[in-house]
C-alpha cells in the first residue's frame, strides 16, 4: 500500500505529484497495490480535489487534524491552511512501514519510480513465491528443461 499524506488540494506540488499517481493508477491496480490519501480538507473540498484529478482510490479527510497532531507534522509555515507536511509511506502487510518519504520540498517526494523499486523490494520480502527459480516444484524443472532455448 502507499499512503499520502497530503497538504491539500489548494496546494498546486500536490496537484502535480499526485497527477503523476493518478497516471500510474493502473499500474498500481495491475500489481495489486492500493493507494490512499489522506488530507486535513474537509469533506467537500477533498472531493472537489480528487474529482479534479481524475483520481479513482480513497481520499480520507481528516478537518479535525487528529493524525497531523498524532504524528507532529504540522506544516508551520502556513498558519492559513495549517496543513500537515505531506509524507508518503510505502507500507507492508500489517500495515507496517517499509519506506518514508518527506515531501516538504517537491524533490523529496517519491517518483513513480521510486515507489516501484520500493514496493518491488517490500513484495519480495514478502512472497515465498517472489523467484520461482529458487523452488524445488516444477517450476524450476520448467525453467531447466527451457534452457535450451537460451543456449548459444
Amino acid at each position: 500500500m502507499v499512503l499520502h499524506l497530503s497538504r491539500g488540494g489548494f496546494d498546486p506540488k500536490e496537484h502535480r505529484f499526485l497527477r503523476h499517481l493518478v497516471d500510474a493508477y493502473p499500474d498500481f491496480r495491475n500489481a495489486y497495490t492500493r493507494l490512499v490519501l489522506i488530507s486535513t480538507d474537509n469533506q467537500l473540498n477533498i472531493n472537489e480535489f480528487r474529482d479534479a484529478l481524475g483520481a479513482t482510490w480513497p481520499f480520507l479527510s481528516d478537518p479535525d487534524r487528529t493524525i497531523q497532531k498524532d504524528l507532529d507534522i504540522q506544516e508551520y509555515t502556513d498558519p492559513e491552511h495549517n496543513p500537515m507536511i505531506p509524507h508518503t509511506l510505502v507500507l507492508k502487510p500489517g500495515l507496517v512501514i517499509y519506506r518514508i518519504y518527506n515531501g516538504y520540498w517537491f524533490w523529496g517526494r517519491p517518483s513513480f519510480y521510486d515507489l516501484w523499486h520500493d514496493l518491488r523490494a517490500a513484495t519480495s520480502e514478502i512472497r515465498p513465491d517472489w523467484d520461482l527459480s529458487t523452488r524445488d516444484s516444477s517450476g524450476s524443472a520448467f525453467f531447466a528443461a527451457l534452457s535450451w532455448v537460451f543456449i548459444a
